[in-house]
């Protein structure tokens, strides 16, 4: 006889005999049954290896209340039938066992990697998490046994994984095995801590555990994360490098990889050469945008002005589309702050029932004196992004670069050093630049695009963010190039390497500012 423990478990109807019964928990456990069945067939948990776990989703439960379902430990996962699944509560009190089954099979018991399962949904609100045994997910681990995350980047896959896009670098936190599972739970917990945006953490020499808001995203992930696991070790085996975004020539101590020298050694043990005594090559390079790669003639006397007769046309033709509901929600939020503190040219927006046209006519007046003012906030960039994109969309607008930039991105990519870019503008904004420029799609030489989300450019928080991000050893392992005095004395209290960029058109740099400038990125 099975075990139900209804009484005590917990409020709420979620807990009763009934619905314990009902048919939205049998519905799961047949679902179940037949994940674990497909996940057998692909490697994830053959030998009992393995796990999975999912909440009964239900609209009239708030979700950290659902039921969870899981799977129990020791068994042959492809041959689970759904009653063989145990019942918990949201806390993770157990309110139904299976039935012990006849020798040969195993007293029953929950899945081991309950503790761990219960972290991904109290950290992260999962509806589902899956735990792989998958042989890529464990030998990527092993390519860098020093390696703390696995990074990825410029390939297609990478859009199937929660927040991500094909021209965005994919990292994966690695955390280290332990004789038996549950002992992971407080390195698991650390990790989704320290990397608020992934959506799986890889166990070396063990396996990975993926979680989603539901069971398709879930098992939608698990499948971009084995495919990109697979490839990086194919690329590996072939003597190219994964983790940049042209995948050429793994480089190491010597240079380019030779046919039999797959070790992957960063930049930083390269110099430019061995026997000048020249400092070492940066791991990575961030590069702000405007007045660095980009004249600042092209934002001002462009882009801005574009957006700007642009705002009203925008917002009455997508106004009843989620994108520009949630640009009216950030510009609502950030039109009260305004009012609150007495910007300039801040003006009150009226409910949306006053009408389509009187709240967009308050909205174009807002974003005006925002533009007018060039203020860095999340709220404009975030619409403007959008506005340029129909721009470059109907061929309305070309990205401008420095002529001497695309010949400088090409060297830094053969020479294995990760280019990342860091302004103010919105990351749809930066790849937009950069995707449709003067010279072509220059995204190809571009591991990742960070923007005001990680922090004002004149705060040195945001460079410690971005060091942590990139996953260098010691910040000044980082160059970042910038034209803003503000900019650059920030990054280098945060410990970032820092040259400025003097661009014609540029602003003026203090007198004896103590920095190295450049004029072209040809002096780098």
């Amino acid at each position: 006889m099975a075990t139900v423990a209804v009484n005590g478990a917990g409020p709420g109807i979620a807990h009763t005999q009934a619905y314990l019964e009902s048919k939205a928990v049998k519905e799961t456990r047949v679902l179940m049954s037949e994940l674990c069945r497909q996940f057998y067939t692909l490697g994830w948990v053959s030998g009992t290896g393995g796990s999975i776990t999912i909440k009964v989703h239900d609209d009239s439960i708030p979700k950290p209340q659902q039921l969870i379902l899981m799977s129990p430990s020791g068994v042959q996962k492809e041959r689970m039938e759904p009653e063989d699944m145990y019942v918990m509560s949201g806390n993770g009190s157990i309110l139904y066992s299976p039935s012990p089954k006849p020798y040969p099979h195993k007293f029953p018991k929950c899945s081991d990697c309950a503790p761990l399962f219960m972290k991904s949904y109290e950290m992260r609100n999962a509806g589902a998490v899956i735990h792989s045994h998958g042989i890529d997910s464990c030998l990527v681990t092993m390519i860098n046994p020093n390696s703390k995350e696995f990074r990825i980047t410029h390939m297609e896959m990478i859009k199937g994984i929660q927040g991500h896009g094909y021209y965005d670098e994919l990292v994966v936190p690695i955390i280290e095995n332990t004789a038996y599972e549950n002992e992971l739970t407080d390195s698991l917990a650390k990790a989704i801590e320290a990397y608020p945006k992934a959506t799986a953490v890889l166990v070396r020499n063990h396996g990975v555990y993926i979680w989603g808001d539901s069971w398709i995203s879930a098992k939608t992930q698990a499948e971009c994360y084995h495919y990109l696991f697979d490839a990086a070790i194919k690329l590996n085996q072939l003597g190219l490098d994964w983790s940049t975004p042209n995948h050429g020539p793994i480089q190491n101590a010597k240079g380019i990889s030779g046919s039999n020298e797959y070790i992957n050694i960063t930049p930083k043990a390269m110099t430019r050469d061995s026997n000048s005594g020249s400092d070492p090559l940066p791991s990575c390079i961030v590069l702000d945008i405007e007045g660095t790669t980009t004249p600042i003639s092209f934002v001002t006397e462009i882009l801005f002005p574009y957006a700007r007769v642009s705002v009203g046309r925008h917002l009455s033709a997508t106004y009843d589309t989620a994108e520009t509901k949630e640009d009216i929600k950030l510009l609502r939020s950030q039109i009260q702050d305004d009012l609150q503190q007495g910007v300039a040219g801040a003006v009150p927006v009226p409910p949306d029932d006053a009408g389509k046209e009187e709240v967009i006519a308050a909205l174009v007046a807002n974003v005006e004196a925002m533009i007018k003012a060039d203020r860095k906030i999340t709220a404009l960039k975030q619409l403007q992004g959008h506005i340029w994109r129909t721009g470059f969309e109907n061929n309305e607008l070309e990205g401008v670069v420095f002529d001497d930039v695309p010949e400088a991105l090409e060297k830094w990519n053969a020479l294995g050093i990760k280019v990342y870019i860091y302004s103010s503008g919105s990351r749809l904004a930066q790849r937009l630049i950069f995707g449709n420029s003067n010279h072509g799609d220059l995204r190809k030489y571009l591991s990742g695009f960070f923007d005001t989300a990680v922090g004002n450019k004149r705060e040195t928080q945001s460079y410690i963010e971005i060091t942590d991000s990139v996953g260098v050893d010691k910040p000044s392992e980082i160059l970042f190039v910038t034209d803003v005095y503000q900019e650059a004395t920030a990054a280098k209290a945060a410990g970032l390497d820092v040259v400025i960029s003097v661009r014609p058109g540029n602003g003026p740099l203090p007198e004896n500012h103590g920095f190295k400038t450049i004029t072209s990125f040809a002096e780098i």
